[in-house]
């Protein structure tokens, strides 16, 4: 018992002196330049404007493809009605369809190009 009560010890040391150390705190940049720079990079900043102004414009597209694509095939399909102006009491139904139907296809398009990075190896 006493033998692998020694073996075990050793192990236990071995582990201990393999185990990394943490990295020691980095030190605060000085300076507001400094300060400025390391805000942008911390909190990657640029990649989250890139991102926002892509999706803005992305929804642009999308809007565009629903407006002038697929909804005159719908008022082609139901010919004499004016769908977008379709009011019940006050509320116009018609127009928010038409939203509901822009939205579902945005989330459609995104899911895809989502999908398709993701098959490119992009995170």
């Amino acid at each position: 018992m006493a033998n692998e009560d020694q073996i075990l010890e050793e192990l236990k040391q071995i582990r201990t002196l393999l185990t990394p150390k943490p990295a020691p705190p980095a030190a605060p940049p000085k300076g507001m330049w400094a300060e400025f720079i390391d805000f942008l990079s911390k909190y990657k900043v640029m990649g989250l404007a890139v991102a926002f102004i892509m999706g803005l414009y992305l929804g642009a597209l999308v809007k565009a493809l629903v407006d002038d694509f697929i909804m005159p095939i719908i008022e082609y399909a139901v010919p004499d009605v004016s769908w977008e102006e379709f009011l019940i009491g006050k509320f116009r139904v018609g127009h928010f369809v038409g939203a509901l139907i822009t939205f579902v296809i945005v989330a459609f398009v995104i899911f895809l190009l989502v999908r398709l990075v993701r098959r490119w190896g992009i995170e």
